[in-house]
């Protein structure tokens, strides 16, 4: 395995971070886990302390302490939050983001008023402002150049596939685990022709919508359906979060969609 860049530095850039990030999640699934997992241990200790401790009973306890401080959610694999924490960024802008959107509930709202062409995706004009938003209400002070760097480093951390622009599921990786209620919903993602399928019987009178009342039938038969276990707590959590999108309590098929839909989310 090449050496890992910037490792032993204590203060990191964003572009830094995510040098690091990429280099450890080799397989680009948002987590370190594994031989990754490993991997990244022993070189922090051989970064850290200039040499690693050879002894294997040694190292598993190493690998016990860390995950015991960092893995918060204990999952037994670290995400991108996770070592923002070990590893501060320049402004810890990272954490200043987790900061500003908050709950699952008021990531969507967000979501919402940043998505301003409602195309279901944020591109880098709208992202630019959502982050100018984020560094006002964490009173960080930025230049256009700094914020322009922001802007990229976003994309480029969590733009999968490349397109310049973040769809819903991309974004929501800064949500932490438990907070976010997409990742219940990836393996059960349906077909444009299933999801109509499924709108058109909850839009009872065929208005284009559906309200709180038909979403909480249908995420209900939902999980039933897909042997989800969800508690009513979850449950009302995730209806709270779809109905940040909504219009006034009307949600409109575009809005489900994207939360629902394998053909409009990664």
């Amino acid at each position: 395995m090449s050496q890992p860049p910037h490792l032993h530095l204590a203060e990191l850039t964003a572009t830094q971070f995510i040098d690091i990030w990429k280099h450890f999640d080799a397989d680009g699934n948002g987590y370190i886990e594994g031989k990754e997992l490993e991997n990244f241990i022993r070189e922090l200790e051989t970064a850290r302390r200039g040499t690693a401790d050879p002894s294997h009973a040694a190292f598993k306890e190493k690998m016990k302490e860390f995950m015991a401080s960092f893995d918060k959610n204990s999952d037994g694999r670290i995400e991108m939050l996770e070592l923002a924490q070990l590893l501060p960024t320049e402004e810890n802008f990272l954490l200043c983001f987790r900061e500003f959107v908050g709950s699952s509930s008021e990531f969507m709202a967000a979501w919402r008023k940043y998505d301003s062409d409602r195309s279901g995706y944020i591109e880098s004009n709208e992202l630019k402002g959502f982050l100018s938003d984020l560094l006002k209400k964490a009173n960080k002070s930025y230049d256009e150049k700094k914020l322009h760097e922001y802007t990229q480093t976003i994309l480029r951390m969590f733009d999968l596939n490349g397109d310049g622009k973040l769809g819903l599921s991309e974004m929501a990786r800064l949500l932490p685990v438990h907070e976010n209620f997409l990742l219940k919903f990836e393996g059960i993602r349906l077909t444009v022709k299933e999801f109509d399928s499924l709108f058109t019987y909850y839009d009872k009178d065929g208005n284009g919508y559906i309200d709180e009342q038909e979403l909480d039938a249908l995420l209900k038969d939902l999980c039933d359906k897909n042997k989800m276990d969800v508690d009513s707590t979850g449950l009302a959590g995730y209806k709270a979060s779809i109905m940040a999108l909504s219009d006034g309590g009307k949600l409109y098929r575009t809005e489900l969609e994207i939360v629902l839909c394998r053909d409009s989310a990664l």
